[in-house]
């Protein structure tokens, strides 16, 4: 058990830096696209804006599902025969078809892998929040 709570925490850790990586860079990217407009078309640009900042999180979330992907399969924590990605991805975003689980020496990284995207996909809407939040507030009155 502590071999999975070991490696499942490294896996997160790794996918906590990844997704402080692309928030960073978001915030820059959010700065940059609004020093750049001088006359603002604020239905148009938020569109802009809201479907780049998905974008750009949506990708960050596919690369940490990779990472555990690699994860299982350093380990041989999937099923022979399994999709490993599809594995990574069922049990990151919660969705738990149960049609494919860890092997049962590695059960554990399974609701390990839940746990980091749950918390990852609340900081990705706390940034969406974030996103909105200021191009609202920077409407010139």
């Amino acid at each position: 058990m502590l071999s999975q709570l070991l490696l499942g925490g490294a896996a997160s850790l790794v996918n906590i830096a990844i997704h402080s990586v692309w928030t960073v860079f978001l915030g820059h990217a959010v700065q940059r696209f609004w020093a750049k407009r001088k006359h603002p078309q604020f239905l148009r640009d938020r569109v802009m804006l809201m479907m780049g900042t998905v974008a750009v999180l949506m990708a960050a979330h596919v690369i940490e599902v990779l990472v555990w992907a690699a994860t299982y399969a350093a380990v041989g924590a999937a099923p022979s025969g399994t999709n490993r990605v599809y594995l990574a991805f069922v049990s990151y975003t919660t969705l738990g078809y149960g049609d494919v689980v860890p092997v049962m020496a590695w059960r554990l990284l399974g609701p390990l892998t839940a746990m980091n995207g749950i918390l990852l996909f609340g900081w990705s809407t706390a940034a969406i929040f974030e996103v909105v939040r200021t191009s609202v507030r920077d409407i010139p009155r």
